[in-house]
C-alpha cells in the first residue's frame, strides 16, 4: 500500500497491475469498498487509516485478482478487540463466497472462532491436525465447572462435585472456581439437584470442552504465545 495514495488509488492501482482495463479497475475497486465498508473512506490516504481500516484495506487488496485461494499471515496481530471482531467477519464472508483460507494466527481464540481445520505446529513439525471439536477431544473430554456465590460454600461444592463425578475437583480458591472431569451431561441437573438442596447458590455452572490454548499446552509443553518470539504457530484452514 502507499501511504500518500488514498483507498481507493492503491486498489485502481493494483488492478491496472493485474492487467486490468481502466474502467474495469474502477469497478472492482469500488465494489471492494463498499464491501469492506471503506466508502467513506475512499478518498483519504491511508496514512490516515486506523489500525483496523488498513487491515481491511489489506484483505480488499488480496482480492482485486478475485483469488480462489487466500493466505493471511497473522491479520489481526496488533489489533484492538473491536478491529479484530471486523477482521473475522470479513474472513468469515471470504469463506462464504467461496474462497478457501489459509490462516496462521497465534490466538487460540481466532482459531477456534474461524477454522474448519487447524494444524498445530511445534518449532516446524506438525503435532496435530484435526477440527477444533476433535483436537479438543483429543487431550480430554469435557469438564463440569461450577462457582459457587458464596465462597464459604466452596468445600462443600467440592465434596458434592466429587461425589457426583468420581474424581477430586480442582478449586481455585482465589476465584472460587471447582471443575472436574465429567463426560456424563446429566450430570448438570443432578449438581442443579443437590446445590438446590444444599441451599447452595452458584455464578456460574457449566459443561465445557478443553479450550484451544489448553490443547496446545498439552500438545506442546508451552503456551501458544510465548513471550519470546518462537517458531511455534497455528496454521487454521477455512474452506468453503
Amino acid at each position: 500500500m502507499d501511504e500518500d495514495l488514498s483507498g481507493a488509488e492503491n486498489l485502481v492501482l493494483l488492478g491496472r497491475l493485474l492487467d486490468l482495463s481502466r474502467r474495469e479497475a474502477r469497478a472492482r475497486a469500488r465494489e471492494l469498498l463498499e464491501r469492506f465498508e471503506l466508502t467513506e473512506a475512499a478518498e483519504r490516504p491511508i496514512s490516515t487509516f486506523s489500525g483496523g481500516m488498513r487491515r481491511r484495506l489489506d484483505l480488499a487488496a488480496s482480492l482485486v485478482g478475485r483469488p480462489q485461494v487466500l493466505y493471511l499471515d497473522e491479520p489481526t496481530t496488533g489489533l484492538d478487540p473491536h478491529a479484530r471482531q471486523e477482521v473475522w467477519e470479513v474472513v468469515r464472508r471470504l469463506v462464504a463466497d467461496g474462497v478457501t483460507v489459509l490462516l496462521t494466527t497465534q490466538y487460540l481464540e481466532e482459531a477456534d472462532q474461524l477454522a474448519d481445520s487447524i494444524t498445530v505446529f511445534d518449532h516446524g513439525r506438525v503435532v496435530a491436525e484435526g477440527r477444533p471439536d476433535e483436537l479438543k477431544r483429543r487431550v480430554g473430554g469435557q469438564t463440569l465447572q461450577v462457582r459457587p456465590t458464596l465462597l464459604t460454600d466452596g468445600d462443600e461444592v467440592r465434596r458434592i462435585l466429587g461425589e457426583l463425578t468420581g474424581f477430586a475437583p480442582s478449586h481455585d480458591r482465589n476465584t472460587g472456581l471447582l471443575t472436574a472431569p465429567a463426560d456424563d451431561p446429566m450430570l448438570i441437573s443432578a449438581l442443579v439437584r443437590r446445590l438446590d438442596g444444599a441451599g447452595i447458590t452458584a455464578d456460574e455452572l457449566g459443561m465445557r470442552l478443553p479450550s484451544l490454548d489448553e490443547v496446545f499446552l498439552a500438545l506442546t509443553g508451552q503456551s501458544a504465545v510465548p513471550e519470546e518470539s518462537s517458531s511455534d504457530t497455528l496454521a487454521e484452514r477455512s474452506t468453503a
